[in-house]
C-alpha cells in the first residue's frame, strides 16, 4: 500500500523569504499547522522558526509534528558560477538544521529569479546560453552532493515562475543533464500549471526523479491576466493568483493518481501562496487537507 503523506508550510500561511510580506509569528504558524490537522512541515525559509535544532525538536514534539524537508531560499543564481561559495553557505545552514531535525529532503528554491518579484523589474533575461546551463547543472550537482555526503539529505530542487527552471522544457532539460544520485526534483504543481505544463504528467514520464510534491493551485484567470499584463509571479500572488482547491488548475487527483503509481511513499507539501495580509490561512490549509484526504480514498 502506498502512502502520500501530507504535510504543509510556511508559504501557506504567507511566509515565503526575507521582504516578502507580513509574517505570523512561527509559535501561531506551529499551533495552527497542528490545529488544522497536519503531522508533518517543511521548514520554510531559514530564520522563521528557531534555527537551535533542540529548541526546533521540542517545539514541534509539543505540538506532535514531525519534519519533512528543510528549504533553502534566497540564492537563485545556480547559472553564476560567482555565486557558488553563497549557495553553499545557505545550502549548509539549511542543511544542518534539517538534518537536526530527521528530515530526509533539502528543497531548494532558486528565487529570486530573473524578474523582480514586487516591481516586475526584469533582473536578467528569461534565456540561458549553453554555458549558463552548464553552470546551472554543475551548480546543482554540486549542491546536491554537499547535502547527501555532509548531511545525508536528498537535494529536491523546485521548478519556480520567473526562475530558469519553470517550463517543461526546461524541467526536462534539467533532470536529462543532473545527476540523479545527487539532484531530483521538488515539483510544485501550481508552477508548473502556471508555466503551462501538467505535472502529473511530468511525474509519470520521470517518476524516479521526483523526490516530493508541493501541491497549490492556480486560478487560470489570473495567470492569463498575468501573461498579458507582463506582470511577476510575485505581483500574480498579490491579486490571488494561487486559489484553494478545488477551485483552480491544475486538478490535483491525477497528480495523487500519478505519486501513488511511481509504487512508493512520498510526502505532499501544501505550499499555498496566499495574498499578503491573509487570515483564514488555517481554515484554509484544514479544507486542503480534507479535500486531499478525500482525493486519495476515491
Amino acid at each position: 500500500m502506498v502512502n502520500l503523506i501530507l504535510g504543509n508550510c510556511p508559504a501557506s500561511w504567507g511566509v515565503r523569504w526575507a521582504g516578502a510580506g507580513p509574517r505570523p509569528p512561527w509559535r501561531r504558524f506551529l499551533d495552527e499547522l497542528a490545529g488544522a490537522g497536519y503531522g508533518w512541515l517543511e521548514l520554510g525559509p531559514y530564520g522563521y522558526l528557531p534555527t537551535d535544532p533542540s529548541r526546533l525538536n521540542d517545539e514541534l514534539a509539543r505540538r506532535g509534528l514531525r519534519v519533512c524537508a528543510g528549504t533553502v531560499h534566497g540564492c537563485g543564481g545556480l547559472h553564476r558560477a560567482g555565486e557558488f561559495g553563497d549557495m553553499l553557505a545557505r545550502t549548509r545552514r539549511a542543511a544542518e538544521l534539517a538534518a537536526g531535525t530527521g528530515a530526509r529532503d533539502l528543497v531548494f528554491v532558486p528565487v529570486p529569479g530573473y524578474r523582480d518579484e514586487f516591481t516586475g523589474a526584469w533582473a536578467e533575461s528569461d534565456k540561458l546560453d549553453d554555458d549558463g546551463w552548464k553552470v546551472l547543472v554543475r551548480t546543482a550537482n554540486e549542491l546536491g552532493k554537499h547535502a547527501l555526503g555532509e548531511y545525508g539529505l536528498t537535494l529536491s530542487v523546485q521548478p519556480h515562475a520567473d526562475t530558469h527552471l519553470e517550463t517543461v522544457a526546461q524541467i526536462g532539460r534539467f533532470l536529462a543533464e543532473t545527476d540523479p544520485a545527487y539532484v531530483s526534483l521538488c515539483l510544485d504543481t501550481g508552477h508548473v500549471a502556471y508555466a503551462g505544463g501538467d505535472p502529473a504528467a511530468l511525474i509519470a514520464e520521470h517518476p524516479d526523479r521526483v523526490g516530493l510534491v508541493h501541491v497549490k493551485q492556480i486560478d487560470p484567470r489570473l495567470a492569463i491576466r498575468a501573461q498579458r499584463e507582463s506582470l511577476a509571479y510575485g505581483q500574480a500572488v498579490a491579486l490571488g493568483a494561487c486559489c484553494e482547491p478545488p477551485h483552480g488548475l491544475p486538478a490535483l487527483p491525477p497528480v495523487l493518481d500519478a505519486m501513488r503509481e511511481r509504487g512508493q511513499d512520498a510526502f505532499v507539501v501544501v505550499a499555498h501562496e496566499p495574498p499578503p495580509g491573509t487570515e483564514d490561512a488555517a481554515a484554509v490549509a484544514a479544507r486542503t487537507r480534507d479535500y486531499l484526504l478525500a482525493c486519495q480514498n476515491q
